[in-house]
């Protein structure tokens, strides 16, 4: 036990060396063991839950942000359907789409004028946004897709109006593209900003973790004062279950803290007198009393908020595969009405070089390629929320394939997040099954993990368990009760030292230094030592292995002690292992591995989890972990199979090929006509009229459209992904 709760005391601590804890925590580390009969500091997680009023200060700016994203999904959403409505008409009133059904237009009249004016609301209500995105593309002298559409509409527009007045020929009336193109590329942005859209502020919950208020000792007084307020040298009460308001010292009490919000680690560890605590953490089972060292943005608290927005600007720069397509196909539209226009001029022919010309740019429109990629990103994010994995930013998804290296958090990842029994030492004339017995009835009494680990073993063995009585813990010692007529202590190494009694199990080559130990004394009599460990997930071996498979390295990162993280490494057969290694410093070990070439996604779930989320090229959140790790993180997994991972990785690889083929197929459209409309074939009497263009447009789009739903066939079920049914790749 000491050498694994020894090193989670130096990782949550600064100041002073491993060493210098494993020979504290060698004495105290049964401590975490003590006060907890009943254990009412437990319901310190429920008043934790209540500080939402915090968030409304430190996490605007990211919760802004968030409703931003929503508003953006709604307002498309909102100009579809009111577009889509104005469209019916003025496409049931070409003359383009009358002599493909079978029907006459009227000559004259009201209704000849009713898609010029419905079209100039589609073009100015419409096509504002991507007006407006077309003039910051314009501005930061970066062409994407906003430019293409601007370019396509804005021609149709004026050639249109050009067309209805009598001033350009009648075939250059481009009302009934003009709407598809507005509605097509509506729905394509819809789709795209809804599945941008944020679920959670990760400033938000940071601040959450926070109380409100904190109670101040002034002489013998204490007064209550908003944590904002709070100074270095104020000393703060902190009652048990109560959250420590602001990193500090403690100058009073011992108790086992929480800390599972802040590291991630599943085990409350021992703080008494001159050790340091964290704001945010949770005193389970006592009182403290501590010196506040550090506030507001000097906390830790505060500085992972920092790194995790660092981290999620840096990273949310990449521009779009779509945008680049765009970009490429804005100049080739441009260099091809160029062309175009130079060449019938030159020949003579400035009229049919106006005509080509605005063929050539209408035509050059994105209608497949404003859907190429929504649409699968669309199909692939329900896919992916079937199988129970959350996509919050598409990138993330996109660059999962190019992974090299996956690291994951070992507790609650890797492992269950709770200790499991894994090995019974006796000594002479007593049995396996009567330690274990004796044991389980002394702890029947605790809430403590390892207390219901020992009992939980108890009952999968069907022993009967006597009684207990007069339970009691004893502090920094263990637990005693009165069973069968006999005093059972169960306590850590200090247990033995107290009284006095030797170990034999000291060198015993069945015991892993990766395990925690806990002595069973009868009468004062040693009668046999219990070993625990976080019980590794069944799981996880199949997701090394399928890693394996497709040429990806795992890493393991954990702030418990090596012998801890190698014992699972060994377990699961992970390929290296980076252990004791402090909350502060895991996007500093993320950034070593990129550093070094590779493409890294982690895998977590905790607080500290959330900057080396940030910091990987791909964070994958597990999503029974903190708000603030699922925040911080592009792909959220609902469930606690590592397995998923391999399922988001077949998911990136099939979208990509979707994304790929739905790009070939909306710039092949572009390819074959606009040289068609330049009249590349106008030499030997082959030009593009607008009827057969519309129909090659309809016919790309429905190809785009019809490819993207094959991505439903693909398999994202966790045994599928790890080899035990072969996913199936469209």
């Amino acid at each position: 036990m000491a050498g694994h709760l020894a090193t989670g005391a130096a990782a949550s601590d600064q100041h002073g060396s491993p060493r210098e804890h494993a020979d504290r925590t060698d004495h105290a580390d049964r401590t975490q063991h003590e006060g907890h009969a009943g254990h009412e500091g437990h319901a310190g997680h429920e008043g934790h839950a209540g500080h939402e009023g915090h968030a409304g200060h430190e996490g605007r700016t990211q919760h802004e942000g968030h409703a931003g994203h929503e508003g953006h999904a709604g307002r498309f959403r909102r100009l579809f359907w009111t577009m889509l409505v104005l469209a019916v008409p003025v496409v049931a009133l070409s003359p383009m789409f009358a002599m493909v059904v079978g029907y006459r237009l009227p000559v004259d009249g009201a209704l000849t004028w009713l898609p010029p004016i419905l079209g100039t609301v589609l073009y100015a209500w419409g096509g504002s946004p991507f007006l407006t995105g077309a003039l910051g593309e314009a501005r930061s002298r970066r062409p994407g897709m906003m430019m293409l559409i601007a370019l396509a509409i804005t021609v149709a527009f004026l050639a249109s109006w050009g067309a209805t007045l009598g001033l350009l020929s009648h075939t250059m009336e481009f009302w009934w593209e003009l709407a598809l193109l507005v509605v097509i590329m509506l729905l394509g942005h819809w789709l795209e900003m809804r599945s941008l859209a944020r679920t959670t502020s990760a400033l938000d919950s940071l601040a959450e973790l926070l109380p409100d208020t904190a109670e101040v000792l002034r002489g013998d007084q204490v007064e209550q004062l908003p944590t904002a307020d709070l100074v270095v040298g104020d000393v703060v009460l902190v009652r048990p279950g109560g959250s420590i308001p602001a990193d500090g010292r403690i100058t009073e009490g011992e108790a086992d803290l929480d800390e599972s919000m802040v590291t991630g680690e599943s085990r409350t560890v021992h703080r008494g007198p001159g050790e340091s605590v964290t704001a945010g953490t949770v005193s389970t089972d006592s009182g403290l009393r501590v010196e506040v060292l550090a506030t507001g943005e000097d906390t830790t608290l505060a500085g992972i908020r920092r790194l995790v927005r660092q981290a999620q600007t840096s990273t949310s720069r990449a521009q779009s595969l779509a945008d680049r397509a765009a970009a490429g196909l804005f100049w080739f539209a441009l260099g091809a009405a160029a062309l175009t226009g130079i060449v019938w001029t030159a020949i003579g022919q400035p009229q049919q070089a106006v005509v080509r010309v605005i063929t050539v740019l209408v035509i050059a429109c994105p209608h497949a390629l404003g859907l190429a990629i929504p649409l699968v990103v669309a199909i692939s994010t329900e896919r992916a929320a079937r199988a129970g994995v959350l996509i919050k930013d598409r990138a993330a998804l996109e660059r999962m394939r190019t992974v090299t290296t996956v690291v994951f958090d070992k507790t609650g990842t890797l492992t269950k997040g709770q200790p499991a029994l894994e090995l019974v030492e006796t000594v002479e004339s007593t049995t396996r099954d009567d330690v274990i017995r004796l044991a389980a009835a002394a702890e029947t009494g605790s809430e403590h993990p390892l207390a219901r680990a020992i009992v939980r073993a108890a009952q999968e063995a069907e022993l009967q368990v006597p009684q207990a009585r007069e339970f009691s813990s004893e502090p920094a010692l263990g637990v005693r009760a009165q069973v069968d007529g006999s005093t059972i202590r169960v306590g850590g190494p200090r247990l033995l030292d107290q009284t006095g009694i030797p170990d034999p199990f000291a060198h015993s080559t069945a015991h892993d230094p990766g395990l925690t130990r806990l002595y069973v004394l009868r009468d004062e009599q040693l009668v046999g030592a219990l070993s625990l460990a976080d019980e590794i997930r069944p799981e996880s071996a199949d997701t090394v292995a399928a890693l394996h498979r497709l040429g990806v390295r795992v890493t393991m990162m954990t702030g418990d002690a090596k012998p801890v993280g190698e014992r699972v490494a060994a377990q699961a057969g992970i390929d290296s292992v980076r252990a004791e290694v402090r909350p502060e410093d895991k996007a500093a070990e993320v950034a070593k591995l990129q550093a070094a070439g590779e493409r890294v996604a982690m895998v977590g779930d905790g607080v500290n989890d959330a900057p080396a989320l940030a910091q990987a090229d791909v964070g994958l959140a597990i999503g029974a972990g903190t708000d603030v790790a699922i925040a911080s993180a592009g792909v959220i997994l609902a469930g606690d199979d590592p397995r998923t991972v391999v399922s988001v990785i077949e998911l990136s690889k099939a979208s990509y090929r979707k994304m790929i083929q739905n790009l070939w197929w909306a710039a092949g459209y572009n390819l074959l006509a606009v040289p068609l409309a330049a009249g590349v074939l106008a030499p030997i009497g082959i030009t593009l009229p607008m009827e057969l263009g519309a129909i090659l447009m309809s016919i790309s789009t429905v190809v785009v459209a019809l490819n993207a739903q094959l991505l439903r066939r693909i398999d994202l079920r966790p045994a599928a992904a790890h080899g035990q049914s072969a996913p199936r790749h469209p």
